[in-house]
């Protein structure tokens, strides 16, 4: 395929130097422009992954909870504003590498490219109705390849349990028995192992408190989370509504703010189903 620099003046000496791969080739794809990219999208339907957050939302046992003020009123200053005191990992949220590794990426560095990802969901719910201690495995992953085709790389595969159907119940989204050990469902480290090593998978999420399954978790191993952060991409926790999302084929939009060396922040994450 032929390549040709052309040089281009731009406001009285500022120059952008563009590489026109394939242009002068017939047979080149066409890139959709942006305007019919976004009415595709918007000709779909939107489905929120993200629960609401308040003072009362569970949370993990270390974190204090989340404190808000309103400073101005629109009846007595014209204007509304509230101030809002929580921890990073608050609601549904961004866990960056940084969160568990020094030196790896924090929240403001996360690749922006990241925001708009294909989304593979992974449906274990009927599992974890059966058995609350269930945890994905590779013949789980076997089976959605083999209805929809190889996880396609660049992904946001999220783990569907439908756990979020327990929220805002702190006790139900812990399960614990007796002896206070916790039973919920989890990753696997052969599926993590296999979607960030072998697809080349850019993030993933769940609707659980945790990665890890809640045996795991209740004795303060978070072995699988690290893994994760390890391979210094993020995750998403305490997702909601995966079960009006399908197995393959959606897109999956992620935001949230970008604080200096954050080590976590709610998220708003999207769904766009096809």
């Amino acid at each position: 395929m032929q390549r040709r620099l052309i040089q281009v003046a731009l406001c009285a000496g500022f120059a952008l130097l563009v590489t026109a791969a394939g242009a002068t080739d017939p047979g080149a794809p066409t890139l959709p422009t942006l305007e019919s990219a976004y009415e595709a999208i918007h000709g779909r339907p939107f489905v929120d992954l993200t629960h609401t957050f308040s003072s009362s939302i569970p949370h993990w046992k270390g974190f204090p909870n989340e404190k808000s003020r309103t400073l101005y009123t629109v009846a007595k200053d014209g204007f509304y504003a509230q101030i809002f005191t929580h921890v990073g990992q608050w609601g549904t949220h961004v866990d960056p590498p940084a969160h568990f590794h020094d030196g790896l990426k924090t929240v403001d560095q996360i690749d922006i490219k990241q925001f708009i990802l294909r989304l593979v969901v992974l449906d274990i719910h009927e599992q974890a109705a059966s058995n609350p201690d269930y945890v994905v495995t590779m013949n789980d992953v076997r089976a959605w390849e083999q209805r929809h085709g190889v996880i396609p790389k660049n992904t946001f595969v999220a783990l569907r349990t439908d756990w979020a159907k327990r929220w805002p119940d702190a006790a139900a989204l812990q399960n614990r028995d007796p002896k206070g050990v916790s039973h919920y469902p989890g990753w696997s480290i052969e599926v993590l192992k296999y979607l960030y090593e072998e697809r080349d998978t850019a993030a993933t999420g769940h609707e659980t408190t945790d990665t890890d399954p809640g045996i795991a978790a209740s004795t303060g191993d978070f072995a699988l989370e690290s893994y994760v952060l390890g391979t210094n991409h993020f995750q998403i926790e305490m997702l909601d509504h995966l079960d009006r999302v399908p197995e393959s084929g959606a897109l999956i939009f992620v935001s949230f703010p970008k604080p200096e060396h954050g080590s976590g922040f709610p998220a708003r994450v999207v769904a766009v189903l096809p």
